[in-house]
């Protein structure tokens, strides 16, 4: 598979809105977005089914985290959204596209959601709506959504979304606070010509 990227000048538009949901930019100079950022990468149940390369653990981190995110957004590899409810414009979390490949129009998708957003299907909404996007605006043909094996949650949230589970990769993701171990990642993926499963209303 090609490495190669388009480039491109800018980052993509504003965010999609939709399932009583809006997904705008984070905004690196905003002291509200770095303190989000900074809570939701440091909270238990995200280290415990992530492991990032570059910790997040002051707020100092989580603004050079966002400057480094937006940089790449600027390079068209990336597209990384705040999860916000759309009428109050609280945020509930974080959907990102990675590793975004134009040329073989393939990207990887991640979310978290915040503590007292949980158990309101915020990650199925916000995957849902993404995907819709991803597929209509940037043209994307292949997502791909990987979590550590034995986090059920994430895998029925994939899988509400049509996003069907195509096998284990072994020992593909460090263990949670061990770089020197490894554990086992379960990986699902959605074309942009499978069908849409509307999950919003599951």
């Amino acid at each position: 598979m090609s490495a190669a990227h388009e480039r491109t000048p800018s980052r993509p538009g504003p965010g999609p809105l939709g399932r009583g949901l809006r997904l705008r930019r984070w905004d690196a100079s905003a002291d509200s977005d770095v303190a989000t950022w900074l809570r939701g990468r440091s909270d238990p149940e995200f280290r415990r089914w992530n492991t990032p390369l570059s910790a997040v653990t002051d707020l100092d981190g989580a603004r050079a985290s966002l400057r480094t995110q937006a940089e790449r957004e600027d390079e068209g590899t990336c597209a990384h959204f705040c999860v916000t409810d759309a009428d109050s414009g609280n945020p509930l979390g974080h959907i990102g596209l990675n590793m975004i490949d134009r040329v073989t129009r393939v990207a990887r998708v991640g979310y978290w959601v915040l503590p007292e957003a949980r158990g309101r299907r915020v990650a199925t909404r916000a995957l849902a709506l993404a995907s819709r996007w991803a597929f209509t605006e940037l043209g994307l043909h292949r997502l791909e959504l990987g979590h550590a094996v034995g986090h059920g949650a994430s895998c029925r949230i994939a899988e509400n979304c049509g996003f069907a589970y195509e096998g284990t990769l072994r020992g593909a993701m460090p263990e949670a606070g061990r770089p020197d171990a490894f554990r086992d990642v379960h990986l699902h993926a959605r074309l942009a010509t499978d069908p849409d499963p509307d999950a919003h209303e599951r």
